[in-house]
Parts: C-alpha cells; structure tokens; sequence
C-alpha cells in the first residue's frame, strides 16, 4: 500500500516488515522488552534537560547516518488515539504487547519533520520506532518510558555515547534499561 505526503508517495509497511521484532522481545525491565537481542551492542538515550528536542533527535538521527549505508528507513508511529501518527488512515501493524503502529518507508529526513507534537512532553518529533532496511540497528522508545533504547553494531553506540548531545548510557541485554538519573513513572 502507498499513501502521500509531501507530494509523494511512500511506501506502507506490513507485518511481514516487522516480524523480525514481533514475538523476539521480553516482557522484563532490561533492554530486550525493547529491542530484540540479536545485535553486538545496546544502550539507552534520552533529551537531557538543558538540550533542546531538535538538538537532541539531530545527533542522535546524524549519529545514525554516518554508521548506515544510503538506504530508505522504516518510520513506525504508535497509535495512541491521541497523538500524530502522521498517515491516520493507513493499516497499522502490530508490535510488543499488541499496541497498533504505523509503519512508512522513508528516510531521516522524513524521521526528524514528519510528526509535530510527540507523545513524550509534547517535545520532539521522532518516531517511536525506526530502523534501516538492512536492520543493522533499531531504535525503540516505548510508550511509557521517558527515554529510548537503540540495539546495533559495536561503533555506532561507542559513537552515540561520545555525542554528548546523544546522551546515551551503554547497557547489557539483560540489565535494567533504565538510564542513571531517571525513575519509573
């Protein structure tokens, strides 16, 4: 399926397009409730209080270019029945614990412009769930955490915890996903 936006059309995905996350993460506190555990390396990320969205979602999404190879991104918007999921008609798949996406093939650019408003704090504009064609990593942020998890190669989180503006904290599969600082709500 195809739906338009910005003068063109994009590609809608199916479930097929996730099956490789559907059913392959843990219902636990650790990062794998999040991202399945089939990458080199974890870690977790979030907007720093003196760090603005847009600075934010840019080094986090620049970080993400320079480690993946020219190629669409799937873009995924959970449907929340309050929030922009940027194509409300189109068919949603399902993923974690059966909660309804819109998944669209697009890119970074697309990533960072598309959604106004977001769920967290009303600030920033990610998707709750994105990753490359290829699947070398996968960035998750789940609907009652403050923060995102990202699962992917070796270099690309040693990159992301240089960043300051990335913000991100290095975790083992089965350890707590929670980042230092931050509490449950």
């Amino acid at each position: 399926m195809q739906a338009s936006r910005d003068g063109r059309s994009w590609r809608i995905g199916a479930t097929t397009d996730v099956e490789w996350i559907a059913g392959h993460t843990a219902s636990a506190i650790s990062i794998t409730t999040a991202i399945p555990p089939i990458f080199d390396a974890y870690a977790t990320t979030y907007q720093a209080d003196d760090v603005t969205a847009a600075a934010y979602e840019y080094a986090l999404v620049e970080d993400l270019i320079t480690h993946t190879p020219d190629q669409p991104w799937w873009l995924a918007y959970l449907d929340t029945g309050a929030h922009d999921i940027v194509f409300p008609h189109a068919p949603k798949v399902s993923l974690y614990w059966n909660w309804s996406y819109v998944l669209v093939e697009a890119g970074p650019e697309q990533a960072l412009t598309w959604r106004t408003g977001h769920m967290r704090h009303g600030r920033g504009s990610l998707p709750d769930l994105f990753f490359p064609a290829d699947r070398t990593w996968l960035v998750s942020a789940l609907w009652d955490d403050t923060w995102t998890c990202i699962g992917g190669p070796e270099p690309l989180i040693n990159t992301l915890q240089r960043n300051p503006l990335a913000n991100a904290h290095r975790v083992r599969p089965d350890e707590d996903a929670l980042p230092p600082g931050l509490t449950r709500e």
